[in-house]
């Protein structure tokens, strides 16, 4: 029984993930929903409204800027259309954000990324609109589904959507299938256009022996990112676009190897110059900065130091878990990720030690990274700094 009841769900899952537009879409289980009149949903106690499910994360800073549209949407449609964030973050952490931003939709928590399974993607934000009767529309983008739109279907109206179709191979997978090396390549450089549905990231492979530190691999990044990599990754909060802004510029996935660390980022300057007529320069501009400081050393020295010589690197909007960092790194990271917003972080602790740093806070309220700071005995102070500004301009201008 326990062998056929696996084979049932295995089957049922199958069948979950090929649903077509236009076909029937099976009765999802929202098993946990915030901020809505009911705890549980089916999508089945909908029918007769039109459904939004809408995929998200509270580090996701595309999800939190299509937030607003989506409340107008269902502002102006309630009792006709119904839209259901999900996120596969916790209880705790949800309900965190939504005490920061109250919101007019239902948050569902799938921890299990069940739902997700139903409807593919890599990328989020991802939505899939549903129509009344519901059959799936489309898998889409939240800017595709407009008041337009949904009027379209309230009027019994066929509409035709973008569709938003993902490469659901995880980075690595992709990596290995475009730019596979053998541990024996002493230098390349490969470049190709965009991998449709991949996501846009850069590695440099600092976890791997035989590349760290001389292998950078680029996937579906603008052409200025590269140029900022290529000058010693500087910050886009230390960056000047002096480049013709055009909508929907391409994005270029690349893989290089030198044949030592010194000689990457020269190579790729050079690669580049071969191919673009872009330019960078490095310039001094006086900037407001926020000042990394210690302003309690008896907290600072409860930061526990690293003990095992291992650097790990991971980081993202509003989580850190690194080992071996020292502050001028962990002034990077609240620059990158923290509430900096664009501003430079300048690290003036003068301290030598390396650390290991994890913690997590709410991105959406600023002041839970300034408690997190007051305990580790750290302060941002906002002051004038001369900062060196990466300024990236067409040849000739």
């Amino acid at each position: 029984m326990k062998k056929l009841t696996l084979l049932l769900t295995i089957v049922t899952n199958l069948a979950l993930a090929q649903v077509k537009n236009g076909e029937a879409v099976p009765d999802i289980d929202f098993k946990t929903v915030l901020n809505a009149p009911l705890k549980t949903a089916n999508l089945s106690n909908l029918k007769g409204k039109i459904v939004l499910i809408d995929f998200w994360a509270t580090w996701c800073g595309s999800c939190i800027v299509a937030m607003p549209h989506l409340q107008q949407l269902q502002k102006k449609y309630s009792g006709k259309l119904q839209i259901i964030t999900v996120t596969d973050e916790t209880v705790k952490r949800t309900g965190q954000f939504l005490t920061s931003r109250p919101s007019n939709l239902w948050f569902a928590v799938d921890t299990a990324r069940a739902i997700a399974q139903v409807f593919p993607h890599q990328l989020i934000p991802h939505d899939v609109l549903i129509s009344a009767d519901g059959k799936l529309i489309a898998n889409t983008s939240p800017e595709s589904v407009t008041d337009k739109v949904i009027d379209s279907l309230l009027n019994n109206q066929e509409v035709h959507l973008a569709e938003k179709k993902d490469n659901t191979m995880d980075y690595e997978e992709i990596i290995k299938k475009y730019f596979f090396a053998a541990d024996t390549v002493k230098t390349r450089f490969n470049m190709m256009p965009e991998i449709k549905g991949a996501p846009g990231l850069s590695t440099t492979w600092m976890q791997d022996s035989t590349f760290k530190g001389r292998r950078l691999t680029c996937l579906n990044l603008g052409l200025t990112t590269l140029y900022r990599l290529a000058n010693g990754d500087f910050p886009y909060s230390r960056m000047v676009d002096k480049t013709e802004k055009v909508k929907n510029q391409p994005v270029y996935c690349l893989d290089i190897i030198a044949a030592n660390k010194a000689d990457l980022l020269p190579m790729l300057r050079k690669e580049l110059a071969r191919r673009f007529d872009l330019q960078a320069r490095v310039e001094q501009q006086t900037k407001e900065v926020y000042v990394l400081k210690i302003n309690d050393p008896e907290k600072f020295k409860s930061i526990p130091l690293n003990t095992s010589g291992n650097r790990t690197y991971y980081s993202r909007h509003g989580e850190i878990d690194q080992q071996d960092m020292t502050m001028a790194d962990f002034a990077e990271y609240l620059e990158s990720y923290g509430i900096a917003k664009l501003i430079p972080v300048i690290d003036e602790t003068k301290s030598t030690g390396k650390f290991d740093i994890k913690f997590s806070f709410q991105p959406e309220n600023s002041a839970s990274l300034t408690q997190i700071l007051t305990n580790m005995g750290l302060s941002l102070e906002k002051q004038q700094r001369k900062v060196d500004m990466l300024v990236v301009y067409k040849a000739g201008v």
